[in-house]
């Protein structure tokens, strides 16, 4: 039966870790994905799993003993934010390119500099390239069920990549809301035993991890990484119908609100997602056709699906709550103009880059996003669209 709880977002990740019971766990804490290792090492130090808990000394450091582990064939999860990411960035290479699955829980944070520990989206986006699935969540209960998926989707035999499931730092991360757990055994037998073909201490078949990958091979190997990840669509919707049927909640490679009859659409990734459906509640209660598609898998990108699903749609907004430098506009809005293009009839499509730093978005904000775009049908001209949501000029 479903257990009804108060968690918050971190509370939640670190019970879906505890249920399922790594092998490894590698850890150095940082705001605000700290109380993930710290919830999991109180689970640790009372017994109630016998996973190994390694404290380190930097991100880089916890990313290099998950390697070291998950290559040996033990199941491995560990947990950062922001900076402690950034620290990682050259062994997430390492981990997708060495096929090992391990499991991260980012809580999104803002990178340095300027000093900054409030949300945003450039940590994970700055890794977007690194051959990791990622998986975004609009609150608590989505971060739980995405991060015992993720599990799943990382260890299929068809797969075998590393998976980063992300959250809103302190806006879902610290934030209490009504969640539905799983019973334990459920969750268990759910993800399964972890079972590596190939692994450092199997006697049977001695490999190398990590090897020099001379000119004759690399590339041979970069393509192998990329069909596994272009098969990561499907196992995600074969592993979400399993999920549905322990759970009853439904997920997809994205979610749409309101979209099928809607002339003017938002496309965002996160917690953001929940304020827009609330303008939106507001916007069509007022008689306006306005929609929403929120992604929830963004590596790999659903490019084909996006693309049916905005189709019919006059304008859209596309909302990077990370800025990209490319002095066009975010990283998520070159993705889904790119999944646009080949369309007979474009959308017109504009991008606003919003919540840097933790800046607070409202609803009367994306009500004025929706405004811009009814604007934008109206002229039959989508002018800049390289744009500043909230911004003091």
């Amino acid at each position: 039966m479903t257990i009804r709880d108060r968690l918050s977002g971190n509370e939640a990740v670190a019970i879906a870790m505890k249920q399922i019971n790594p092998d490894v766990m590698p850890a150095f804490p940082i705001t605000p994905s700290t109380e993930i290792p710290q919830y999991f090492s109180q689970y640790v130090a009372n017994g109630e799993v016998d996973t190994v808990f390694i404290p380190v000394e930097s991100e880089h450091s916890a990313m290099s003993a998950c390697i070291g582990s998950e290559g040996a064939g033990a199941r491995t999860f560990t947990a950062t934010s922001s900076c402690g990411l950034a620290l990682m960035h050259e062994m997430l290479y390492v981990a997708s390119s060495s096929r090992l699955p391990i499991t991260l829980a980012c809580v999104n944070r803002a990178l340095t500099g300027p000093i900054n520990i409030n949300n945003d989206h450039s940590d994970s986006m700055g890794s977007r390239d690194a051959g990791w699935i990622q998986i975004y969540s609009e609150n608590n209960q989505e971060a739980y069920d995405n991060f015992i998926q993720a599990v799943k989707i990382a260890e299929h035999k068809d797969i075998m990549l590393p998976a980063m499931v992300c959250q809103d730092g302190f806006i879902t991360s610290h934030a209490v809301e009504n969640i539905e757990l799983i019973e334990d055994a459920k969750v268990k037998a759910f993800v399964g035993e972890y079972e590596p073909e190939d692994f450092l201490l199997n006697p049977n078949s001695p490999i190398a991890i990590g090897p020099y990958d001379t000119a004759s091979f690399y590339i041979e190997h970069k393509r192998q990484q990329a069909e596994a990840m272009i098969k990561v669509k499907e196992i995600a919707l074969e592993v979400a119908a399993e999920f549905e049927k322990i759970s009853g909640r439904k997920y997809g490679l994205f979610e749409t609100y309101e979209l099928e009859d809607a002339d003017t659409a938002l496309v965002i990734i996160n917690s953001t997602a929940g304020t827009a459906k609330d303008a939106i509640d507001k916007l069509r209660a007022e008689g306006k056709k306005v929609g929403l598609l929120k992604i929830r898998l963004f590596r790999p990108f659903p490019r084909e699906e996006i693309a049916e699903a905005l189709k019919h749609i006059k304008a859209i907004a596309v909302m990077d709550k990370c800025e990209g430098f490319s002095a066009a506009g975010g990283p998520l809005f070159a993705e889904v103009r790119s999944a646009l293009y080949d369309l007979n009839e474009k959308p017109m499509t504009v991008n606003y880059i919003y919540g840097l730093g933790g800046r607070d978005v409202r609803t009367t904000d994306i009500e004025s996003v929706y405004s811009d775009l009814d604007t934008i049908v109206e002229s039959g001209k989508a002018g800049d669209t390289y744009r500043y949501l909230g911004v003091r000029e």
